[in-house]
Formats: structure tokens, C-alpha cells, sequence
């Protein structure tokens, strides 16, 4: 089941409102990392950021499954026959993004605990490295990608280097290299099976391949840092032994599953930021820009509440290359196209942000709104359960 790939941009603003989502999570989840590995929450050193995952792994492995129910997404698995049984079937490309999808969460939850490296830098190499691989996949699917493309790339090494000039006040540790390699090789495969796979506009194909993509994430994202915890050595291990022993006891336990908890909400607006059928190009940026508003305001939080340390000068330069880059890459140049969709949905009485469905029916021919709540289908849920459970 492969994607066809198409060089036709496709013009829409639904995928603003997941952009938007992605921020509302990405905030507290980044500044919180922050707050508890460097101290900012009590007069007590930080939690080491490898205490911490145990915790931040097992909330959004529970989150993510339970979120996947609510929706009954589970039926666009694929499945296979074993004799009797019935066994889920994901494909060597689902099966792939996964693994590397659990990898992305643990590195970006790790990327904002080591010391003396901030929650803007951070995101200006794992950001800058992304904005970079987008139209070069692209190119190898031979996706078409336009000279705004290139001119965001150009950008974006740019503020890569800006970066790097100010590496000299932070502490970038051998660790913290490794952790940022790992993360990239997450998304440089991750990105091809995405394009290859379901950036259609298919959205039974999309959501067949979020659920795979889940159903082999969610269970590596805990069995290889417990593997690690209980036959690693050394000091890494030691921390995530403390962090599995002190899982429903320690002192930062709650922030843990808070930090999880939002970590599965802005993966599944950011996953389906990725599966727009749209290019790399685009989706990427959206992605981008979104978690770069998302920290420069939790920075921001942190230094105005908590007394932690401001952005510097060379940061907020790299962020204001990258915000170029994203604007290239991006709305700007359509802005008088969304313009013109905006002023058509208001004259139409069809701009709606936020629909909450309770008893009423979803009507197949009514106008597609932005973000849906569906209380209904939740009631659903749990009146099945009890009926079950009678």
C-alpha cells in the first residue's frame, strides 16, 4: 500500500488548527522538561532527565492507546490470519516509523533536560536539522519543490551556524550531541516511510498508518528504556532504574506524567502535521514553527515566573532566520490566497473554529470544521463498557 506522490500543492486551512494544537501542547510540555531537570520548581538541585523518562515514557504510552480507543481508530489496522487468531499486520514501514517515532520522544524529552543547554537552542539544532532534510526528501520522491524550498534551506544553515556561535555559553556535551544525531536519524527515516507511504489525502490510509505507527511505538517507547534499566551499567542505567523504581512514588513523578501526557497530544497533532498530503516542504515548516513559537514562549514563562535564564541576543537571531525560513517556506507567499478563503468562509457563514457534538448527528455534507469534539462518541464508549462489564 504505497502513496502516490503528487507534485499539485493542495491549498486548505485545516491544517492550521493542527498547528495550533501542536503548540498549545508543545508549551507546557518543553517548559516544564525545563522547569524539573534544572531546578526551577523547588530550592533542590534538578531531576536528572534519565530519572525523569521512565515516568514522561509510561504517560504517553498509556495516553496514546487510550486516545486511539475514545476515536475506535483501532479498526484501520491491517490484520492477518494465524490459524485461529487474529493478529495485527503493521508493514516493515510502519513497523520502521514507530521505532523511530519512539526515538524521537525520548530524545526530544532528553534534548530539553541536559544542563546548560537551553529550551531555544535545543530547538534551533533539532528544528534546523529537520527544515533541512524536507526538501531534500522531497527531492528523492521526486516531489516537486520550489525555489521557497531552497530558500528556506539556505536559511535555515544559516541560523544553524548563528547558532553555533553561541554554543561557547551552553554545555554541549558529548551526550547532548549523541541525543541530537539519534533524533535526527529518527525523522531521516521516519519522513521517507510518511511520503512513501500515506501523504495522499486518504485519510482511512493516514489513519491506518498513525495506528500502526502506534501500535509498535508506544510498546518500544517502555521496553527499551526498562530493558536498558535493568541490564545496562554504568550511569545512565542507574537513572533509569531510579526512575522505573520511583515510578509511582517519587517527588516528580506527577510532572512526569504531565510531561508524558502532553507529549501524546502535540505527537498526534504533529503526526498528522506529517501525513498531509502536502510535501515535506510545507509540513514540515508548519511543524517547525509551531514547537519555535511554543518555546520561545515557554522560555519566556520561565524567565518571567521561575527566574530562569533569558533567551540570549544570538538565539533570538537564529529564531527570527528560522521564523523567515518557515514564512519562505510556508503562508507568506499564498498569504492573499488564505486571505481570500477566510473572507469566502465568513461571507458563507462557514468558519467555524471549534464544534462540540453532543446528541446531535454528524451530517456527511455539513461544512468541515476545524477542530471537532465528539462527546457523543466518548459516551459511547463507556456506555459499552459498562454493558460489558454487567
Amino acid at each position: 500500500m504505497n502513496a502516490t506522490t503528487t507534485t499539485k500543492r493542495q491549498y486548505s486551512l485545516g491544517i492550521w488548527a493542527l498547528g495550533l494544537g501542536y503548540f498549545i501542547f508543545y508549551t507546557p510540555y518543553s517548559g516544564l522538561i525545563k522547569a524539573v531537570t534544572a531546578g526551577l520548581l523547588s530550592n533542590k538541585e534538578g531531576v536528572s532527565g534519565f530519572v525523569l523518562l521512565p515516568s514522561t515514557l509510561v504517560a504517553t504510552a498509556l495516553a496514546m492507546p487510550l486516545f486511539i480507543t475514545v476515536m475506535r481508530w483501532w479498526k484501520f489496522a491491517r490484520v492477518r490470519k494465524i490459524a485461529r487468531f487474529t493478529v495485527p499486520a503493521p508493514s516493515w514501514q510502519t513497523m520502521l516509523s514507530g521505532v523511530c517515532f519512539a526515538t524521537i520522544i525520548a530524545t526530544t524529552t532528553l534534548a530539553y533536560s541536559f544542563k546548560g543547554v537551553s529550551i531555544v537552542f535545543a530547538l534551533l539544532l533539532m528544528r534546523g536539522g529537520i527544515l533541512i532534510m524536507a526538501p531534500l526528501i522531497d527531492w528523492a520522491f521526486r516531489r516537486r519543490v520550489r525555489w521557497f524550498s531552497w530558500t528556506g534551506l539556505v536559511l535555515s544553515l544559516i541560523a544553524l551556524l548563528i547558532a553555533f556561535l553561541d554554543v561557547h555559553q551552553y554545555q554541549l556535551s558529548l551526550l547532548a550531541v549523541l541525543n541530537l544525531v539519534a533524533y535526527l536519524t529518527g525523522y531521516a527515516l521516519r519522513l521517507p516511510c510518511m511520503t512513501q507511504m500515506a501523504k495522499t489525502g486518504n485519510q482511512e490510509l493516514s489513519l491506518c498508518y498513525f495506528v500502526e505507527e502506534q501500535m509498535v511505538a508506544m510498546p518500544t517507547l517502555v521496553l527499551v528504556p526498562a530493558l536498558l534499566a535493568l541490564f545496562g551499567h554504568g550511569a545512565i542505567a542507574g537513572d533509569l532504574r531510579s526512575g522505573f523504581a520511583h515510578l509511582f512514588n517519587g517527588s516528580f513523578v506527577l510532572y512526569g506524567l504531565a510531561i508524558g501526557f502532553f507529549y501524546a497530544g502535540l505527537g498526534i497533532f504533529c503526526t498528522f502535521i506529517f501525513l498531509d498530503r502536502r510535501e515535506n516542504t510545507f509540513c514540515v515548516p508548519m511543524h517547525s514553527g509551531s514547537s519555535l513559537l511554543a518555546g520561545i514562549v515557554a522560555s519566556y514563562a520561565l524567565f518571567w515566573w521561575l527566574h530562569g535564564p533569558h533567551p540570549s541576543g544570538v538565539q533570538i537571531g537564529g529564531i527570527v532566520l528560522i521564523m523567515a525560513a518557515l514564512l519562505i517556506m510556508s503562508p507568506l507567499h499564498h498569504l492573499p490566497l488564505y486571505v481570500k478563503q477566510i473572507k469566502a468562509a465568513i461571507a458563507g457563514k462557514e468558519l467555524v473554529l471549534l464544534d462540540f457534538i453532543g446528541n446531535k448527528q454528524i451530517n456527511a455534507q455539513s461544512t468541515p470544521r476545524f477542530i471537532t469534539v465528539n462527546f457523543q462518541a466518548v459516551r459511547n464508549v463507556l456506555r459499552n463498557n459498562r454493558k460489558q462489564q454487567l
